[in-house]
């Protein structure tokens, strides 16, 4: 399938280094808004176009897919983009600034029988069923409580610091610990709690978050963006732990006894980069005339979406109105 990436950043670097490895994908184009810097990446990258507006890039009846790469404050505009021009849509996390943004632009590509998706890949990896098997076969017995966290120094980050471009930890990094919750534990949130640490320039730079399960489970989590965590997610049992380093890419799963001993090891399957999941599924969906992705359905993402609304309602942390409205 011919993809184009519209953004060239170091996200849309890694997917492109990913893309030319997969047998399945043809690396069509890459748009900037700079031609140089298209033309640099595509070079680089092993692309065959370079365009130097998004426009052009979109007036190519050759590109079937587009992966959006830019900042969460462009998302809602790009994605419509795409749509009028008839393409198909793999767009990174955070989906949209807001439900409100999600909500109409998931119309919209119904509406006109396109395929448009979130990417955000830890939902569509071979981890998440393994997680899964293990948490219903009871591997450390009964599970009460998990946490979960996702931390790293991106100060220098100009989208990371800056309310205008959706900035903060939150939408950037805390949507991964939410997520690995929601996969893991399910719906059942009967109260939400949660702090926030606010920067100067007033995005969240700590938060903390608990989620209370009807069942009573709990969920401990938390991200941030001054400095490195573990990036853990751990379930506790009644028969010991279960440790999954790395939620933002599973690279293992350690399985402990109540006395801290190590009694499995289990290692996840090899990739590429862990991006590959995602274009996969993707790609067989448009084949197969789908309009959403099983691993990545619309009411999740307009789900994980609402939390966070709730969650920044909650801190009075606002975007600036010209990236929050339709």
């Amino acid at each position: 399938m011919k993809i184009g990436i519209l953004g060239a950043g170091r996200i849309a670097a890694i997917l492109a280094e990913t893309m030319n490895k997969m047998p399945e994908v043809d690396c069509y184009g890459v748009a900037s808004r700079d031609l140089e810097k298209a033309k640099i990446f595509a070079k680089d990258h092993g692309f065959q176009h370079a365009f130097g507006s998004y426009e052009e890039m979109l007036s190519d009846e050759n590109v079937e897919l587009i992966y959006i790469a830019t900042p969460h404050s462009h998302h809602y505009q790009h994605i419509k983009m795409c749509l009028d021009a008839g393409k198909h849509v793999l767009c990174e996390k955070s989906f949209t600034v807001n439900e409100k943004q999600a909500a109409q632009v998931l119309r919209l590509a119904k509406e006109k029988k396109l395929l448009l998706t979130e990417a955000i890949w830890t939902r569509y990896m071979p981890s998440r069923k393994i997680i899964d098997d293990l948490l219903a076969e009871k591997a450390v017995g009964d599970v009460k409580k998990m946490t979960a966290n996702l931390n790293y120094p991106l100060l220098e980050k100009e989208r990371i610091v800056k309310p205008e471009l959706a900035g903060g930890a939150l939408l950037d990094v805390g949507i991964y610990p939410l997520n690995f919750a929601y996969m893991h534990f399910g719906d059942g949130v009967k109260e939400m709690h949660s702090a926030a640490q606010m920067t100067d320039a007033g995005v969240d730079g700590e938060n903390g978050m608990l989620l209370l399960y009807e069942d009573g489970r709990m969920a401990v989590l938390n991200s941030g963006i001054h400095g490195k965590s573990d990036s853990q997610g751990v379930f506790y049992g009644s028969e010991g732990c279960m440790i999954v380093e790395n939620i933002n890419n599973p690279e293992a799963i350690k399985i402990y006894d109540t006395e801290g001993k190590l009694i499995r090891d289990i290692k996840v399957p090899e990739q590429i980069s862990g991006y590959e999941y995602e274009i996969l599924e993707t790609i067989n969906c448009i084949k197969e005339g789908k309009l959403e992705c099983p691993s990545m359905p619309h009411s999740e993402t307009l789900k994980m979406m609402r939390v966070m609304d709730e969650l920044r309602a909650s801190w009075g942390m606002k975007y600036p109105d010209e990236i929050e409205r339709l």
